[in-house]
C-alpha cells in the first residue's frame, strides 16, 4: 500500500514481536469444540499458537495484506446456504445482503440456488453487475429513494416490498401503462422480538412496515389490489435480528395466515407467497444460545400448515431471508496489538481497529471473544479490555475478556464471527480507511475487496 503524507499511520504489515509459527507440514488438529465452537468449521490448530482458516494461516493473511482485515471462510458461506436449502426444501432462500456484499459472496450465494434481499440502488446494482438474476432479487427498506425504485424497476427485480403507503402510487406511476411489477406488503405483527431493543423490527411504534392491529396494512392491500400494474405477490414479515427462539416466527405465522384469510374474504384473492424475513440468532461466543435451524424449519411448516388448513386456505410459498446466519460465523477480523496500558482498576489492550470497521459493540453492546494467534503464550489469563484507536470512549471491541498476561505490542489478536455488519458497517472515522476482505479456501487466500486507502479518502475531498 502507498503511503502518503497525511498525519495517519498506515496499516501494520510488521511482523509479530515473537513470531514462533510452526513448521511447514507441521500437523494440523481439529479445533477443540468448546473452545473454537463459534469459529468456522474449517478452523485448525497448528503448535505454537499457529491457528488456520480454510487452509490458511491468518499471520500469513495478516503479513501479506496488513491488518485489520477481514477473513471470510468460503466453504462455511456456501455450507450455510446449503443447510438453509435442505432445512426449508420447498421455500426461497433469500440472502440478506445488508449483512455483507461483495461481488464473490452475491457469486457464491446464486451457485448455492439463494436468491437475494437487497435495501439500494447499491446492492442491487452491485449484485446484477456481477451477474444475478435479477428477477431473483427483492428490494425492500422501509423507505426507497427514486433512484431505488427507478434502478429497481430498470433492471426487473422480482419483487419490491412496500413499506409505507407512499410508495404504491410512486410505484403504479414509475411502472407506466405498459408494465406490472410484483410487489409485497410488509407488515407489523406487533411481536417483540431480539437480541436488543433497537434491532427489534416487529412491533408496533417503530418505523417498519404497516400494522395489522391499525388497518394501516389492510388499507395498503386494498389499495395495491386497485393498481392494475400492480401484482400483489404476498405479504411480508420481519421480526428483528439475533432472535435465538422459534416462538415468534409461529406467532407471525399465524398472524400472517389470519390477515391472508381476511383479504381472501374482502376482495377474493388468495395470495401466493408468505415471507417470514430472517433474523435467525446466532453464537458470537461459545456457550451462547443460537436459533435451532432444523427445529425452526418443522415447527413453522407445520404450523403453516395448520394455519391454512383452519383459514381454508392453500400453503402460499415460503420466504426466509438469513443474512447474518450464513455470513457471521463464517468471518474472522484479525488485528494487531497497538499497546497494553494498565490502570488500577482496569488493563486495555489497544489494537490498530475499533468501531470504524466494527461499530456493533458501541451501537449495541454486542460481546465477542477474542484469541491471541501467532505464539503460544505460557501465560496465565488475565482480563482486559479489547480497545480501539478511534477518539471515542465507546470505542470498545470487547470487554472484560481472558487473554494471556503476556500479550505486548506486536501480537495478533482474532476476533470471530466477523462476517456480518462489519464492514458493512463500517465507516472512514478518523479518516481511517476500511479494512480489506480476504476469501480463504482449501489452502489459498484471494483478495476480495482491497483495503480503502489514504489516497481514495483524500480523492473524495474536491473543496479547493
Amino acid at each position: 500500500m502507498t503511503t502518503l503524507p497525511l498525519p495517519l499511520p498506515a496499516p501494520s504489515t510488521a511482523p509479530p514481536a515473537a513470531p514462533s509459527s510452526a513448521a511447514p507440514g507441521a500437523p494440523d488438529h481439529p479445533a477443540p469444540a468448546d473452545a473454537l465452537s463459534v469459529w468456522p468449521a474449517t478452523t485448525t490448530e497448528r503448535p505454537h499458537g499457529q491457528l488456520l482458516v480454510g487452509g490458511v494461516p491468518l499471520t500469513e493473511i495478516a503479513e501479506g495484506h496488513g491488518t485489520p482485515v477481514y477473513v471470510l471462510d468460503e466453504a462455511e458461506v456456501r455450507e450455510r446456504c446449503r443447510t438453509y436449502r435442505t432445512a426449508f426444501p420447498d421455500a426461497e432462500i433469500h440472502y440478506a445482503a445488508k449483512a455483507f456484499l461483495c461481488r464473490a459472496l452475491a457469486h457464491w450465494v446464486e451457485e448455492e440456488g439463494l436468491g437475494l434481499d437487497v435495501c439500494s440502488a447499491g446492492e442491487l446494482e452491485l449484485a446484477v453487475t456481477t451477474g444475478f438474476p435479477p428477477e431473483r432479487i427483492l428490494l425492500h427498506g422501509n423507505v426507497k429513494s427514486p433512484h431505488d425504485l427507478e434502478t429497481a424497476l430498470r433492471l426487473g427485480v422480482g419483487r419490491i416490498v412496500i413499506d409505507t403507503p407512499a410508495e404504491i402510487a410512486r410505484i403504479a406511476a414509475a411502472v407506466g401503462t405498459e408494465g406490472r411489477q410484483k410487489v409485497m406488503v410488509r407488515v407489523t405483527p406487533g411481536i417483540s422480538a431480539g437480541g436488543h431493543r433497537k434491532i427489534r423490527t416487529g412491533s408496533e411504534d417503530q418505523k417498519f412496515g404497516l400494522s395489522i392491529r391499525d388497518g394501516h396494512a389492510q388499507h395498503a392491500i386494498a389499495r395495491i389490489l386497485d393498481q392494475p400494474h400492480l401484482e400483489l405477490a404476498g405479504l411480508h414479515c420481519h421480526l428483528g435480528s439475533q432472535i435465538a427462539d422459534v416462538k415468534p416466527y409461529l406467532v407471525a405465522v399465524r398472524r400472517l395466515v389470519g390477515l391472508m384469510a381476511r383479504v381472501r374474504d374482502a376482495h377474493g384473492v388468495t395470495l401466493p407467497e408468505l415471507d417470514l424475513g430472517g433474523g435467525h440468532g446466532i453464537a458470537y461466543r461459545p456457550g451462547e444460545p443460537a436459533l435451532d435451524l432444523t427445529t425452526l424449519a418443522r415447527k413453522v411448516r407445520a404450523e403453516l400448515a395448520e394455519s391454512c388448513a383452519a383459514a381454508g386456505l392453500p400453503v402460499p410459498r415460503l420466504i426466509i431471508e438469513p443474512g447474518r446466519a450464513v455470513v457471521g460465523p463464517a468471518g474472522v477480523a484479525v488485528y494487531r496489538v497497538l499497546a497494553v496500558k494498565r490502570t488500577p482498576g482496569r488493563t486495555f489492550v489497544a489494537v490498530d481497529g475499533g468501531m470504524s470497521d466494527n461499530p456493533r459493540p458501541a451501537l449495541y453492546g454486542v460481546r465477542y471473544a477474542p484469541r491471541l494467534v501467532g505464539r503460544h503464550s505460557a501465560a496465565g489469563p488475565e482480563r482486559v479490555t479489547v480497545v480501539g484507536r478511534h477518539c471515542e470512549a465507546g470505542d470498545v471491541l470487547a470487554e472484560d475478556v481472558p487473554l494471556p498476561a503476556d500479550t505486548r505490542p506486536g501480537d495478533l489478536l482474532a476476533l470471530p464471527v466477523a462476517g456480518a455488519y462489519h464492514l458493512s458497517m463500517a465507516s472512514s472515522y478518523n479518516l481511517v480507511g476500511r479494512p480489506p476482505v480476504v476469501a480463504v479456501r482449501d489452502g489459498r487466500a484471494r483478495l476480495l475487496v482491497r483495503r480503502e486507502t489514504l489516497a481514495d479518502l483524500r480523492s473524495r475531498d474536491v473543496g479547493l
